[in-house]
């Protein structure tokens, strides 16, 4: 009995929290891997959509993770790509349906953007590089962090999106109508995806300056 508590992994070890923390920064999906570029470019005109889309992510990411690793003894190497990809498939329904459902203007703003979680390069990296090879909770653990990741990048690309291109924060006005008065202006261009790639790439200069390892990986 103590030496299978002496081998078990505590839940919360630092090699789990490494997991989590890990993709918010030095191991973000985004900026660091340049992975799921289309979203950022797709879903971040406005603040609500691109929550939306963070959390649907996060959830068929992290459900996905915990299933293929529950399977990933069982599952035959030839056909493991097109278990991973019904599995994610499954779960992007579920998770569509859901939108559909409860709040069905923004799954409206997302159009087939929900769907294309399907192949999402991020997913399928991390089920192929992790959960094929890890436990189900560490897996369960990578698939949120690495959602995170992904998410916080969309939500600070919407949120100077919709605040410079339309004045607004989840739709209610920000910018003093005495701004206007004065000649302020929105930037319309803040509105084009373009907007999104020079805010990304702001992201990732900001990153990269205070973190000195990715500058001498790259």
């Amino acid at each position: 009995m103590s030496t299978a508590k002496t081998e078990r992994e505590p839940m919360f070890s630092p090699k789990i929290k490494k997991l989590l923390i890990g993709p918010l920064n030095k191991d973000n999906p985004i900026t660091v891997q340049v992975l799921g570029i289309c979203s950022a470019l797709a879903v971040t005109v406005k603040l609500e959509p691109a929550v939306v889309m963070s959390i649907s992510v996060i959830t068929v990411m992290a459900i996905a993770n915990l299933l293929i690793s529950l399977m990933r003894n069982t599952i035959p190497p030839r056909i493991r790509i097109i278990v991973q990809l019904v599995v994610i498939a499954a779960l992007v329904i579920l998770v569509d349906q859901i939108l559909k459902a409860y709040v069905y203007d923004v799954s409206k703003q997302l159009s087939v953007f929900v769907g294309l979680i399907i192949t999402n390069c991020i997913i399928m990296g991390r089920l192929e590089a992790f959960a094929m090879a890890n436990k189900p909770w560490p897996s369960f653990v990578d698939g949120i962090g690495n959602g995170l990741g992904y998410g916080i990048i969309l939500i600070i690309v919407a949120f100077f999106r919709e605040l410079f291109g339309s004045g607004t924060i989840w739709g209610l006005h920000v910018i003093p109508k005495s701004f206007y008065e004065l000649g302020y202006v929105n930037n319309g261009f803040m509105i084009l995806p373009p907007m999104a790639l020079i805010v990304v790439g702001i992201i990732i200069w900001v990153q990269r300056s205070k973190n000195p390892d990715l500058q001498e990986e790259n």
